[in-house]
């Protein structure tokens, strides 16, 4: 069950994409729909929660450092191809986009594992076209498909240096609800924790 480490993948020609994509213009926006919620570590202008079409939040991302070990991988979450998914979108002024991207890299994108991509995201005050950590099925820090018994183990015993992989998906819960937002597969999938 506990696969290999995946290979690093440099995450500064992604960074440059990101930069090149923004264009520096305007005002940054950035999708939350897990931690990035309820630890956002960054200032923002303004937040609205968002729904964007095509992707879906889902706890089938191993974690080696932030929620597991080596030895005992935990999980994290990841914005999936399929389906829809409610979060949270940050608006960064202009003049702090930057240094928010940096900051952004610095947290997410360490060993380059996701792929960042502008989603188009509906808020009630419009549409925006935020940036988002997705990651591929093609990736190795992609699970597959877990069972309910792999769900219990990971949630009993997979600690990391931020704490367990299941306060994490507690926490999120706990934020997605206090925005008005009910994941129901998050709550299912919770149950297996006993």
């Amino acid at each position: 069950m506990s696969p290999l480490p995946p290979a690093l993948r440099d995450p500064a020609p992604m960074l440059a994409q990101v930069r090149q994509a923004w264009g520096g213009q305007g005002d940054l926006w950035v999708f939350g729909y897990a931690s990035l919620i309820w630890r956002p570590d960054f200032d923002f202008a303004e937040k609205q929660t968002a729904r964007v079409h095509g992707w879906h939040r889902a706890l089938k991302m191993w974690s080696r450092v932030n929620r597991g070990t080596p030895e005992a991988p935990g999980l994290v979450f990841a914005l999936l191809s399929g389906g829809s998914c409610h979060g949270v979108a940050y608006r960064i002024p202009q003049t702090q986009g930057h240094e928010m991207l940096e900051r952004l890299w610095a947290r997410e994108m360490v060993t380059g594992v996701y792929d960042p991509r502008w989603l188009d995201c509906a808020t009630p005050a419009g549409p925006v076209k935020a940036l988002a950590f997705t990651l591929s099925r093609r990736s190795p820090n992609y699970t597959g498909e877990l069972a309910a018994h792999h769900y219990r183990e990971i949630f009993q015993r997979s600690s990391g240096r931020y704490g367990t992989t299941l306060d994490y998906a507690r926490q999120t819960l706990d934020a997605l609800r206090g925005h008005g937002i009910e994941d129901r597969a998050l709550r299912r999938l919770l149950n297996h924790a006993g």
